[in-house]
Parts: C-alpha cells; structure tokens; sequence
C-alpha cells in the first residue's frame, strides 16, 4: 500500500494511493461504507500502524475492494506529512559516500587554499583525509532529531533566522510496525511496516558552531527546524528489494546528484538491532538512514539559496518536494547568501 495522510473539507484524515497516485481511497470511509464502524485503526496513520497486521490486511482489503464514493481525485486534497507527528525520530550515518564526499569537499577547500597545494594534497592523503574513518564502520551513530518540526510534501520550509547556511539532506526512512526489544539482524525487518523519503534539512553554520563547542554534544539548533517527511509510506511488502532503490536530488528542476539506498553500510535491519539492544521501539517510530553519498551540499558545492525549490526522489516511493523561503532576508538576498555559505565551508575546511 501507498499510505498517504491528507486534508480534504477541512478534515484530515488518512487514505491509500491508487490508479497511479492519481486517486486516494479514504480508509475510514470505506469501512464505514461497506457496513462496519470507523475503527480507530483508520482515523490516523499512527493509529493504523498501531493497530497492528490484523488491520493492515484490512486496509488492504479496503484498497482492492473500495465502494467508489470512497475514492476521489488527488488533486481535490492537501497531501500532509504521513506521519505529522511521529513519536520518535532518529537519524544515523549509514552511508560511507556521504562521509567520504564531505571530506573529500573540505580537503580539497584546504588545498585550495594553502600556499604550496601539491604538499598540502600529500599531508592530507597521508592523514587520511581522502579516505572514510575506521571508527565509522565500527557501529551505527545517530542523534534523536526534533519530531515536533516535521514538514510534508510541497510545503514551504521556514529558513531559521539564525542561520545564513541551510542545506539539504537526501534520506531515506524505515518506520516501526511492531514492538520489538533485543531484536536479531535476522528477524528485524518483519518489524518494519514501511519506507518513506526523509529530508533532514540542516542549518550547517549552527551545525559547526555546536559541534565545534568544547562539548560538542550533536548538532542542536542545527537540526531542529525541519525535517521532510513523505510524500506517502510504502508498506514493506511492497518491495522485493528495497536497498536497490534510485535516489535522486533536483533543485528548481535540474538534476543535482543521484544515489542508490544499496550505499548504506548499516542498513535497517543493523539499526533495529542496534537501537533495541537496551530498550524497545514502538511502533510508528521513524529512523533515518542518514545522507546519501552526494547527497547534500556539502558535497555537491550547488548551495540552496532562498526560493529554491528542492525535490527529493526515490524510486518506488516517490517525490518530496519543498520551497525555501526566507522573507527575513528579502527578495535581493541570494548573492550575499552565497557568498557568506562559502565563507562557512571555508570555516568548515579549516577546523
């Protein structure tokens, strides 16, 4: 199923994705209509997920079998985040890429910037530089990120006035279906009820400020202000293979970078392992995998400016798109935006 949660007449509600997305099944209204009462399962998506298989194998018998005044056009509703307010959201480091092209980014910057390049290019290689930590494959590392700042699809995201450095993140995200504690590699992924695209939008100047602090305790205000989610869930049965997935970045149209999900070191599976090791996961808890090797700006050097519109695809998923706004710069603020993010990343490289 293609779960979406949406506003129509006023009323949010949650619905499936048929006829290509073209078309929503509203669930709640389809079991009233064919004679049972609106189960709570259908009035949310955390209620759905909630609920447990017994009601999603009812969804899905709504979806093949829904009475037609229960499907409308797409186009006469909002498409909200999936899931509005999750109740737990992480995010982790799972791709080797992106911590590779980050470094590689600010190594370059440094040589650039020193007096004898070549000697510069060599002590940087000899240290490592070029090349992904060891200590980054020896666990997963994540940060529990704001779930009260979730946007969805073809919103607009506030840039925070307390940054003049924003960037994008192209993620991807597994959101818990069941209760699971101590649970093994093998037996994780049964515990996953679907994926979603996940923009882990980053103010990367207060990002550096915090942790560049003598306690450095993670990114703070750097990553409180927005986080994309959508544009629906897709249920894991849906997938033959999803670590085989196109992840594409746009901006205003044009390509930017393109990546696969088959890039992750620690998949999902590893995460869940990881993450239920002391505690359990509830269901409708989001994790994210993490940025995708050529993922953000940090790495492609095409800097997001205000009124930008930036899309996020994965195949099989979708597309998540949203515009920047920033109307506490005003309409003449790119070219000074851009030269303070370069300044920043010329902070970045030296530290």
């Amino acid at each position: 199923m293609r779960l979406i949660t949406f506003e129509r007449n006023g009323q949010e509600a949650i619905g499936a994705w048929i006829d290509m997305d073209r078309q929503v099944v509203d669930l709640a209204r389809a079991a009233g209509l064919g004679g049972k009462p609106r189960p709570t399962a259908f009035a949310t998506m955390q209620g759905l997920i909630e609920a447990g298989p017994q009601a999603w194998a009812e969804a899905r018998d709504l979806v093949a079998h829904a009475p037609a005044a229960a499907v409308f056009a797409t186009a006469e509703c909002r498409v909200l985040a999936p899931l509005p307010r999750p109740i737990q959201l992480r995010d982790c480091l799972c791709f080797p890429g992106h911590v590779q092209g980050v470094q590689r980014l600010q190594a370059e910057r440094m040589i650039g910037a020193a007096a004898d390049p070549e000697a510069k290019r060599a002590e940087l290689k000899a240290a490592g530089m070029f090349e992904v930590p060891a200590s980054f494959f020896a666990f997963p590392v994540y940060y529990l990120s704001n779930a009260l700042s979730v946007v969805g699809p073809d919103t607009d995201v506030q840039w925070p006035p307390y940054s003049r450095f924003i960037d994008y993140e192209m993620e991807w995200a597994a959101v818990i279906g069941t209760r699971c504690h101590r649970v093994g590699k093998a037996e994780a992924r049964q515990h996953i009820f679907g994926y979603t695209v996940f923009n882990d939008w980053s103010a990367r100047d207060e990002q550096m400020k915090v942790m560049g602090a003598f306690l450095n305790l993670g990114p703070g205000a750097g990553k409180d202000f927005a986080n994309g989610l959508g544009p629906c869930i897709v249920t894991a049965d849906e997938f033959a293979d999803p670590y085989d997935l196109d992840m594409t970045v746009r901006i205003n149209g044009q390509q930017v970078s393109q990546g696969n999900t088959s890039g992750m070191h620690f998949r999902f599976e590893d995460l869940i392992e990881y993450l239920s090791r002391g505690h359990d996961l509830f269901p409708g808890e989001v994790i994210g995998s993490g940025t995708v090797g050529g993922g953000s700006a940090l790495e492609t050097g095409r800097m997001v400016l205000p009124g930008d519109t930036v899309e996020l695809e994965i195949q099989q998923i979708g597309t998540l798109r949203n515009r920047v706004v920033a109307p506490h710069m005003g309409s003449s603020a790119g070219a000074g935006v851009t030269q303070e993010m370069q300044a920043s990343m010329q902070r970045l490289a030296k530290r």
